[in-house]
């Protein structure tokens, strides 16, 4: 397995912990979107609280340019820890939620 595969299963293994992890809410499902060919992953919350709509991104995650782009993490879980802790390197990680300029202010990729 080369390592864009294993960067590819090792998202999809933790986002289906974190999806199976967060509690149900009556009338809202999570919903994951599990693209491989074209390299991106998203948790979704979707439905109906109180005749307001849910529908929102929890986790959104890239693979773009041999590298894992973390794109948004609504949730308090720390995926980017979880993304380390599974073997990929800070080196290998892209923090896409800080602005582009501050990036390199962090032991992370910068692009």
């Amino acid at each position: 397995m080369d390592r864009i595969d294993s960067y590819r299963e090792i998202i999809k293994r933790i986002l289906h912990e974190v999806a199976e992890y967060i509690p149900s809410e009556e009338g809202i499902r999570h919903e994951l979107i599990l693209d491989d060919t074209d390299g991106h992953y998203q948790l979704l919350k979707v439905g109906w609280k109180n005749r307001r709509r849910i529908h929102g991104t929890l986790i959104h995650i890239d693979l773009h340019d041999g590298k894992v782009w973390v794109e948004h993490d609504g949730t308090d879980l720390e995926i980017v820890q979880e993304l380390l802790d599974a073997g990929i390197p800070e080196k290998e990680i892209v923090l896409g939620f800080h602005p582009p300029d501050q990036r390199k202010y962090t032991p992370f990729a910068i692009a």
